[in-house]
């Protein structure tokens, strides 16, 4: 799958010892690949390999069952338009059970009509953070008995961990697979 962007190409003789362990470590863990913000990551050893490792549990190790991460994800891709993250994520979500109604209804900025209560609560926390930059207590409350104290900080860190992919994705110009129509109209 063809990636691009305005990032100065990776040439793997001239990585230093510190990229090339860091691009090691991400190659040979649960992603396999130097796919999304690594690709600009790397370029910053010490913030790959930090971020890697937050970005690992926030994908893979949080309470929260892999079809809420992965709603938070695109609810945070939508929010900050990232072309990029919604590529890599909106069919990991949907194989994860998130419906093509509420994925379309994120990409387009609709409400979503959602079946089920929990993603109606991953969506209205996160809209209420990005749109606000805080959670009422009512809200919090019913974050906590849907889910737990625990997965509630796990929820705020995978919003906080992708909203940092999302600007690096922005910034940097990430595109995955361009021949394919990019799911968010250009500013």
């Amino acid at each position: 799958m063809a990636i691009e962007s305005r990032l100065t190409p990776l040439d793997e003789t001239r990585l230093d010892s510190e990229q090339r362990r860091v691009l090691e470590e991400i190659l040979s863990g649960p992603r396999g690949n130097l796919d999304g913000p690594f690709l600009a990551w790397i370029h910053s050893p010490g913030l790959a390999d930090h971020a890697q490792q937050l970005g690992a549990f926030c994908r893979y190790g949080t309470r929260l069952e892999l079809r809420l991460t992965e709603l938070a994800i695109l609810v945070t891709a939508a929010w900050w338009r990232s072309q990029a993250e919604w590529q890599i994520h909106e069919p990991i979500a949907r194989e994860a059970g998130v419906t093509d109604a509420v994925i379309e209804a994120l990409r387009t900025g609709q409400e979503p009509p959602f079946e089920r209560d929990d993603e109606r609560l991953i969506y209205r926390l996160g809209s209420t953070l990005y749109a606000t930059r805080r959670v009422d207590a009512a809200l919090y409350a019913e974050a906590v008995e849907a889910f737990g104290e625990p997965a509630v900080v796990e929820l705020v860190g995978v919003f906080g961990y992708y909203a940092l992919v999302a600007m690096t994705l922005n910034v940097f110009a990430v595109r995955r697979d361009t021949e394919v129509p990019l799911p968010f109209n250009e500013p």
